[in-house]
């Protein structure tokens, strides 16, 4: 019988995503790209697929990203644990949205979000190199109307630029929330709920 894994890999450099496994007592390590490892992995494209669901966007990049990270454990010739991968995106009148490629990008998508909901959808994936598995979270998020000048500042902030949706919901945007349904970790970028539930399979119980 192999004995339990001590720790995990976590494929992502993403600090909300490190702080929430952090919370629930995970010991891991973060498995970033190095030098020239990033074009051995030309397939981390994450354009979406012409007319893809956002469910089946996001649960193909994290197990992508999940057996991404797995090819580096053997390029490296690291010890063997599982690796954890999570892929987050908005959906909103059927279109995707993923991280602005700009400030000005980021208004774009705000405007767009002010006064609406729409749905937040993550999807984390765990693989050993023999077995990948997934789950999805999906909440749905009310903003309230947004005035331009709530845009202007929010965007100055920077806080934007790296998260999908152009916005945290840890962060300042906290204030544009009217009301969730779902998974406040989920909406975050790393569910723990079904992150906690793959790790067990894996044989890392929490």
């Amino acid at each position: 019988m192999s004995a339990l894994p001590s720790h995990i890999y976590l494929a992502s450099t993403s600090p909300r995503r490190c702080d929430l496994l952090q919370q629930i007592g995970v010991q891991f390590d973060v498995l970033g790209f190095r030098g020239g490892e990033r074009g051995m992995d030309a397939d981390l494209d994450e354009t979406p697929e012409p007319n893809e669901p956002a469910e089946r966007y996001v649960q193909r990049l994290a197990l992508i990203k999940a057996s991404a990270g797995v090819r580096r454990l053997f390029w490296r010739n690291l010890p063997r644990q599982p690796v954890l991968a999570a892929d987050t995106a908005i959906e909103i009148d059927g279109d995707i949205i993923g991280k602005p490629a700009s400030a000005e990008n980021a208004r774009t998508i705000l405007q767009r979000l002010s006064g609406r909901a729409h749905r937040v959808l993550t999807a984390v994936a765990v693989s050993d190199g023999e077995r990948t598995r997934s789950r999805l979270s999906e909440s749905a998020v009310q903003f309230r109307p947004l005035s331009d000048n709530d845009i202007r500042r929010y965007v100055a902030t920077g806080e934007p630029m790296d998260k999908a949706g152009a916005y945290g919901i840890q962060g300042h945007a906290a204030t544009f929330i009217a009301e969730i349904h779902g998974s406040y970790s989920g909406i975050m970028g790393l569910p723990l709920f079904e992150t906690a539930a793959l790790l067990e399979v894996f044989g890392y119980p929490l």
